[in-house]
C-alpha cells in the first residue's frame, strides 16, 4: 500500500510544485539538497530566539520545506535506525547551501531567519534549530492532516504497530546569523 501512495504522491508534486512559489535549493546552487524553499511573511505570534533575535508579525523568513516524496522513496528499505541517519545527513549536508543561499539572496538584508512545520520532536537541536508549539488549535489539525501522510510513509511496520499516537507539529526556528555562524563557513561556491 505504502508504495502504491508514495507512486501515486511522485505523479502529484510535480503539480503541486509547480503552484507553489517553492523552489529547489538543487537547482540554484547545483549541489544535491533536501531543501525546497521560499520567501514568506510571518504571521505567527512573536518569537524571540536564543541569540536574540525577534520575530515578529510580517518579518521575512525563509520558509523550509523537505523534498519529501524523493526522500521517502530513498528510505524505503530502511529500519528505523538507518532512516534517522540518512536523514540527519542529508539535512546536514544541505544546510550549507541553505546559508549560501540567504547570503546570496537579493533581499538578504531583509531576510531574519528560516522556518520550518515539522512533526520531528528530537535531533532538530543538533543542527541548530529551536522548536516552538504552534499556538492556533484549527492550524494544529490542519498540519495534521497535511503531514500525516508523510509520517505514515515514514514510518517502518514495526514502529507503526508501536505508536499510534499523532504527533504535535512544531515550528522549526533558526536566525540568519545562527545558520550562518554554523554553516556559512563551509558553504560551497557555485561554479
Amino acid at each position: 500500500m505504502k508504495r502504491r501512495i508514495l507512486k501515486l504522491w511522485s505523479i502529484i508534486d510535480p503539480i503541486y510544485f509547480s503552484c507553489t512559489r517553492l523552489q529547489c535549493l538543487e537547482q540554484i546552487t547545483g549541489h544535491p539538497n533536501i531543501f525546497r524553499v521560499r520567501l514568506t511573511r510571518y504571521k505567527g505570534r512573536e518569537i524571540q530566539l536564543s541569540d536574540g533575535t525577534l520575530i515578529r508579525k510580517n518579518d521575512t523568513l525563509v520558509k523550509i520545506h523537505l523534498h519529501n516524496v524523493r526522500i521517502l522513496k530513498e528510505m524505503q528499505s530502511f529500519d528505523e535506525f538507518k532512516k534517522s541517519v540518512f536523514l540527519y545527513k542529508k539535512v546536514q549536508e544541505s544546510l550549507p547551501d541553505l546559508a549560501f543561499y540567504i547570503t546570496h539572496h537579493k533581499n538578504h538584508k531583509k531576510i531574519k531567519g528560516i522556518i520550518g512545520i515539522s512533526f520531528i520532536d528530537r535531533g532538530y537541536k543538533r543542527f541548530g534549530f529551536e522548536s516552538f508549539p504552534c499556538s492556533s488549535l484549527t492550524y494544529i489539525w490542519f498540519k495534521r492532516i497535511a503531514l500525516y501522510p508523510i509520517h505514515f510513509l515514514s514510518r517502518s511496520e514495526n514502529s507503526s504497530k508501536k505508536k499510534k499516537k499523532i504527533p504535535t507539529p512544531q515550528y522549526l526556528f533558526m536566525s540568519k546569523n545562527a545558520l550562518c555562524k554554523k554553516y556559512g563557513l563551509f558553504v560551497k561556491k557555485v561554479a
